[in-house]
């Protein structure tokens, strides 16, 4: 029987302490995230809905096993209109990658068939806002949460950098009701045209910027995961991503991961390493 994990809301910000990284995830998530794998190959598909939101034109799949129903959000699509890659596997070399560094922020993602076609599979976690919702509606972020959440995002910024996903939106960052931040959307990541191995999107010579013209800081990040950044190697990336990233597409990975390196290198020196790098 497939355990009744991932609830709505989440648990107990207790659980924090024991987190690796800057997972968002809690340790009893984490703990079930096979399971929700397993899951989300082979139980019963008892309902399907189109999602109007997005160009890829993806399906909410209801699915059942052992009296369990969870819904999943499925998606095959390859190339969007306009000619730019886009890509149903890049979802599950993101979860794939997010778990390689152990960051536990995106949903458990597979490969399933659905209609007789082959798409990503990502576990639908109920989530409370969006960061759009913060923006647009004046949703406050409570005192508490406000360092938790700015940390995030510059983890969130490193996290893109790295995969060159060039699609987060504000719709795509989902906080749930405890403000822990759970990302999804990946299908225009891993980019391995020169330029995407050339510079990082965000960072002091990020290619991304503001309205004025100034580009989006990487300003502190958690010393774990730069330690698992330093760890990785091509060979530990190839081995991790299976089928779902090419030859070309790993090593653009491991190009930005040595950018990301050296900017994470100059900040560091440029804060006394107090001001950059932090323990959980």
């Amino acid at each position: 029987m497939i355990p009744n994990a991932f609830p709505a809301g989440g648990l107990l910000l207790v659980f924090f302490a024991l987190l690796p990284c800057a997972a968002q995830f809690t340790p009893p998530e984490i703990a079930q995230r096979e399971d929700m794998e397993r899951f989300l190959l082979s139980a019963e598909i008892v309902d399907s809905k189109p999602v109007g939101e997005g160009v890829t034109r993806p399906f909410r799949l209801t699915l059942r096993a052992d009296g369990v129903e969870r819904r999943a959000l499925w998606k095959n699509v390859t190339t969007a209109p306009g000619g730019i890659l886009d890509e149903w596997r890049f979802e599950i070399a993101a979860y794939r990658m997010d778990k390689l560094l152990r960051l536990e922020m995106v949903p458990p993602t597979v490969e399933r068939k659905f209609q007789g076609a082959k798409g990503s599979l990502q576990l639908w976690v109920e989530t409370a806002f969006s960061l759009l919702d913060v923006m647009e509606k004046g949703i406050r972020i409570p005192d508490e949460a406000g360092p938790r959440v700015e940390n995030m995002k510059y983890v969130t910024r490193a996290w893109d950098s790295l995969i060159a996903n060039e699609d987060r939106t504000q719709q795509n960052v989902r906080y749930t009701e405890d403000w822990r931040t759970i990302l999804i959307d990946h299908s225009r990541a891993f980019r391995s045209a020169p330029g995407s191995v050339k510079a990082l999107y965000f960072g002091r010579r990020g290619t991304k910027k503001s309205a004025e013209g100034r580009p989006f800081l990487i300003r502190r990040l958690p010393r774990a995961f730069v330690d698992k950044l330093k760890a990785l190697t091509i060979e530990g990336v190839r081995e991790a991503e299976g089928p779902y990233l090419s030859e070309d597409e790993v090593r653009a990975v491991m190009a930005r991961r040595d950018l990301l390196l050296g900017e994470i290198e100059e900040m560091t020196k440029e804060s006394g390493g107090s001001g950059f790098l932090y323990d959980r």
